[in-house]
């Protein structure tokens, strides 16, 4: 039952990858006005503009995808972790958990198809090299979620490490990957990205500092519910007394 599932939710990915591929595919190539040298002039503002909703809309899928959605799935999967959560409420958090980290995949694959149709990928800066490595671990990585083994089985402590750390470096990379591009950017349009990378490193932060609390929050927590056993235990010590005393003068 569950490999059934997990076939369905391949072939929904992979349905989907390939209508996005399709579908950029189908997009105008913005190297028309090199092929038609004579036209080139007369088209140029055309060309720029389309290479410049080209870069933003790249741009808007990897932060969505690397600086949105994938950290929020990582701190919707670590709030399942908690020992006095319920298995109801684990699964659900599971679930969207993974909905998160499919769709941050599917987005990141929709960006990088739009680079190979549409951008000059030499490859020679950091931020397509960190890219092509990048959407490789990324793919890597949710290949290995739909392999995860069943809790309690052999292999399932090694997976678990193994998943942990190849999202921890994807995680680590989208985020440089992001300020490589804003980097890129402004080298591509000499225009200032003072504003954005004010907001996403505020945006990086804040998640960075719920990813810290998360763990201080399950020690919080299991601190008072110790305090809750222990008060439950100094009050039926006190009133053990009181009860026997009136026990002897009933007697």
């Amino acid at each position: 039952m569950v490999l059934e599932k997990q076939m369905r939710v391949s072939g929904i990915v992979v349905s989907f990858t390939t209508r996005a591929f399709l579908l950029v595919l189908s997009l105008p190539a913005i190297s028309s006005s090199q092929e038609n040298p004579g036209n080139a002039g007369s088209s140029s503002d055309k060309v720029n503009s389309q290479l410049m909703y080209e870069i933003t809309a790249h741009g808007f899928l990897l932060w969505a995808s690397l600086g949105f959605l994938m950290p929020i799935g990582i701190l919707t999967i670590r709030m399942a972790n908690g020992e006095e959560i319920s298995r109801k409420r684990a699964t659900a958090l599971f679930r969207a958990h993974a909905i998160l980290q499919m769709l941050s995949v599917l987005l990141s694959t929709v960006a990088a198809i739009m680079s190979i149709k549409n951008f000059n990928n030499s490859f020679n800066n950091g931020h397509q090299r960190i890219g092509i490595v990048l959407y490789g671990l990324i793919w890597v990585q949710a290949i290995t979620g739909f392999a995860r083994p069943q809790r309690g089985s052999r292999g399932r402590s090694m997976w678990f490490l193994g998943h942990w750390a190849l999202g921890t470096v994807v995680a680590l990379l989208g985020v440089i990957n992001i300020y490589t591009g804003l980097l890129a950017y402004h080298e591509k349009t000499s225009r200032s990205i003072s504003t954005w990378t004010i907001i996403f490193t505020a945006e990086t932060s804040i998640i960075a500092l719920l990813y810290l609390i998360q763990d201080k929050w399950v020690y919080i927590q299991k601190s008072q519910s110790i305090a809750r056993t222990d008060s439950s235990k100094s009050t039926d010590e006190t009133a053990s007394p009181n009860e026997k005393q009136n026990g002897l003068q009933l007697a």
